[in-house]
């Protein structure tokens, strides 16, 4: 019985401690890490002149009661004709005692007076020292004669799902606030190129903007950038674009006041399982070149129909991880690029450019077909090309391929968007100009075991590839 007594209180005593345990990963207050974070987070104000519509001022005849008043109204209102100002609200925070300032681009795009309000209360005039669009981030600089309170980035690949973040801003220009809550979930994309946003469920309202996500250690991990919501206000899903970004995008403002990204020079899409299989890749990951423009990976080799598996150390899971890690690399870095082409792997060595310069592509001279030929193949109507349906599809001299004049909307190149004007440039990899070309490829693939095909399809200029099934041709 004493046995059994011993042993019903070492458990009690072992959940006591498992029960403390997790009580001390909730914290008890965030008073302290407010208290010591807040004189670094800023409001920030703009203003900017907006042009009136010019409305005639009332006619009032000389001498009518209403005169004075009217006079006095629109002397008041700076008159019709006079540029009125407008003024936004939003957040930010200083990154270094002598005055940097990070917020949102959209905070103040358009600014013609930006103005600091301290958690002191005191007031700063700043100027923009650079702005980046692609990130919506600015970077600010005010002068102050003092060391400013400053915070700094944390790395938020180390923010985990769960993790407990605090909010601080300027919600709905109510003045200096702060909302907690979790990471509730990581690499979100929105609509940008380079969006790697950690989305949170700390309340971020209108005037959140530009504000710093914190981690328990006080360090900033994200900069708050949007929310997503019904009706204006926060129903707990907020985005905060990632410090790992944020750092690259202000320290190459704060150096050059502007972004210099690295720039490959193609165009891509993602691979996807009919394409692997036609191309004889094991798995769909990697980017499919669709076009190589003049640039750096024309003048290192790399093709359309290349499909990029890794960058420069990093394997290439998809075309928005393949963007974000040339746009994060140097500009005239030399990478080591891997490419899968005909069936091998090859490495080829690219020098890159600079995204923000880049040129448009200048087609080569290419011959011109001759006598139009049409044919139903793999569901789709092809003809040869011929002075009439290059007018009609806005083609020049140098364009070549087959042109799609229909397509059976029961096929399953109508399903995966085949439309009468495409025009078929490659298929199997190899260039089309003729049907005689297109069966042979068709052939050559079905006599290698594929079972579908990869076309590379232009449509108003802007390629892609499509993979049809060979089983019922």
């Amino acid at each position: 019985m004493r046995a059994a007594w011993i042993s019903f209180l070492g458990l009690a005593l072992l959940l006591a401690q498992a029960l403390v345990a997790t009580a001390q990963t909730r914290p008890d207050s965030f008073a302290d890490l407010a208290e010591r974070i807040s004189p670094s987070v800023v409001n920030i104000t703009t203003s900017t002149s907006v042009a009136t519509n010019g409305v005639p001022s009332p006619v009032v005849p000389d001498g009518s009661p209403f005169e004075d008043f009217f006079r006095d109204f629109m002397d008041r209102n700076q008159g019709p004709d006079r540029p009125r100002r407008s003024q936004a609200l939003g957040s930010g925070f200083v990154i270094s005692e002598d005055g940097y300032i990070v917020t949102n681009n959209h905070v103040i795009e358009g600014a013609d007076q930006v103005t600091i309000e301290f958690f002191s209360g005191v007031e700063l005039d700043a100027e923009i020292v650079g702005t980046d669009p692609n990130t919506d981030i600015a970077l600010l600089k005010v002068e102050s004669d003092t060391p400013l309170p400053f915070v700094t980035f944390g790395d938020s690949d180390t923010a985990r799902v769960g993790d407990w973040v605090m909010a601080m801003g300027n919600p709905l220009g109510q003045g200096f606030s702060v909302s907690a809550g979790i990471v509730s979930a990581r690499n979100r994309a929105l609509s940008g190129t380079y969006d790697d946003y950690i989305q949170t469920d700390a309340a971020i309202n209108r005037g959140n903007s530009g504000g710093p996500l914190f981690n328990m250690d006080g360090d900033v991990i994200g900069v708050n950038t949007a929310i997503l919501s019904p009706n204006g206000g926060s129903i707990g899903i907020g985005f905060s674009m990632a410090s790992n970004v944020v750092t690259r995008v202000v320290d190459q403002l704060q150096e050059f006041g502007e972004t210099r990204r690295g720039w490959l020079g193609v165009r891509i899409q993602d691979v996807d399982a009919d394409m692997a299989e036609a191309l004889g890749l094991e798995t769909a990951s990697g980017a499919m070149v669709t076009d190589v423009p003049e640039g750096p990976a024309m003048e290192a080799g790399i093709q359309a129909g290349d499909v990029i598996t890794s960058f420069d150390g990093t394997e290439v899971e998809d075309t928005r991880q393949l963007v974000r890690v040339v746009g994060n690399s140097p500009v005239g870095k030399a990478v080591r690029v891997i490419i899968f082409r005909d069936g091998e792997t090859q490495t080829l060595m690219v020098t890159l450019g600079r995204r923000e310069e880049a040129e448009g592509a200048v087609p080569a001279s290419i011959e011109r077909q001759a006598e139009p030929v049409e044919q139903e193949i793999l569901g789709i109507t092809i003809s040869t090309l011929n002075d009439e349906l290059r007018e009609q599809l806005g083609l020049d001299d140098t364009a070549t391929g087959l042109v799609v004049t229909a397509v059976d909307e029961m096929s399953e190149a109508y399903e995966k968007g085949l439309r009468a004007g495409d025009l078929v440039i490659e298929a199997g990899q190899q260039k089309v100009q003729s049907v005689e070309d297109l069966e042979d490829r068709i052939a050559e693939a079905q006599d290698a075991g594929r079972r579908s095909l990869l076309l590379l399809v232009r449509r108003e200029g802007e390629p892609r590839f499509v993979a049809l099934t060979l089983e019922d041709s």
